[in-house]
This record gives C-alpha cells, structure tokens and sequence, in this order.
C-alpha cells in the first residue's frame, strides 16, 4: 500500500468519526456546541476537523445531506412490503425510530434551510409516499382521507419521544400501536374536521419550525 493511498483511508477513517462523533455532540448539546469538543471526543486535532469542514455551516449541511441518504436507504424495504398497509406500518416505524434517535436533526433542518432555502431535496419524496398511500387506500386499509403530510406529522410526533432520551425508546411502540390503529380504515371513522396541507408547504414548514436560532 502506498502513501498515498494509506493517507486516503485515513482521511476517510478520520471524516466518518467527525461525523459520527458530531451527531453525538449536537444530540447532546446541540448544533452549536463547541467545535474544540467534537475534535477531542473524534481524537483528532482542531486542524484536522477544519481541514475536513471549513466551517460549522459545512458540519451541518453534510450532516443534513447524510440523513436523506439515510432515508433513500430505508425506501427500498418500506417500498417493497408485501402490502401497501404494511408499507404505510414501514414508513410511520422506521422514519418514527429514526427521527427520535436523531434530536439534532430539527435544528440542523432549520440551519439548513436558512443556508439554503433553494435546497429542499425532502420534496422528492412526496410521490413515493403518495404511491405508497394510494396503494394502501386501494386495498381498504388505509383511511381514504390520509394524505402524505398526515404521515409526516405522526413521524414527527413519534419522532418526538426522542426528547426523553433512551430511556424512553423501549416504550415508545405503545404510541405507535395508537398511531397504527387511528389510520386504519374501518367503519365509524370521525371524518377529517378539514382538508390536508399540501406537501411542498409541509416541507417547508417542518424545516422552520421550533425558536429561531440567535443570530450568529
């Protein structure tokens, strides 16, 4: 192996610790937090972490851009169940596990948003959803007034236990049970009180939602 390529694996080695050693730190301190820190705890020096991430901004955006990678990820097992109710369980339990494994992840939306509001790459997934929804519908499992922003409100919801930290997480299906149930279709269903938001006004809002930030 030559010099090069050892020094390649290292950079590599050393971008995948910031990167995870990140997510830790600003789950716990928030996407703020001192980047001396995140240095210390990845064991790398200061240098190591500007010369990988110019700035904080960098850290976030990669960060952002890593979670929908996430989420293309998990499409394909959510896509490809057996049925369009098992489907619509996928999504809501493992975006809901996700979300709430990720505290971080609200605020680093908003920054990103505020970086870049021409970058909005979680509207491509608007008609995966929808075809996963109307798949569901057309087997009369899914209530016919469930619409894709619906889904993503409940994942941000059960997204939300994460607040409790882990201690919580092994309790965290009883609301899902709860969740599941209410978008089942059956008879006697309390009728929507009014029509869904549209998704492309959803994204947008999700990604502004919570204090703004002081201003840096």
């Amino acid at each position: 192996m030559t010099s090069s390529m050892s020094s390649r694996r290292d950079a590599r080695r050393n971008h995948e610790r910031l990167l995870r050693e990140a997510r830790r730190l600003f789950a716990e301190r928030g996407i703020d937090a001192p980047l001396d820190e995140l240095a210390a705890r990845a064991g790398v020096g200061a240098g190591t972490v500007y010369r990988h991430f110019p700035n904080r901004d960098a850290l976030v955006r990669e960060i952002y851009d890593t979670a929908v990678a996430e989420l293309h990820d998990l499409a394909p097992e959510i896509l490809g169940a057996e049925t369009g109710w098992r489907s619509v369980e996928l999504y809501v339990e493992r975006l809901g596990a996700w979300v709430a494994d990720s505290p971080y992840l609200p605020a680093v939306m908003r920054r990103v948003a505020e970086l870049d509001p021409t970058h909005r790459p979680g509207v491509e997934f608007e008609p995966l959803v929808e075809g996963l929804i109307a798949r569901a519908q057309a087997e009369g499992a899914l209530r016919a007034d469930v619409t894709a922003v619906d889904l993503g409100i409940l994942v941000d919801m059960l997204g939300s236990l994460g607040q409790y930290g882990g201690e919580y997480l092994p309790f965290w299906r009883r609301q899902l049970t709860i969740v599941l149930d209410g978008l089942r279709a059956r008879p006697g269903t309390t009728p929507m009180p009014v029509p869904g938001q549209a998704f492309a006004a959803f994204h947008d809002m999700s990604h502004a939602k919570g204090p703004k930030p002081a201003p840096r």
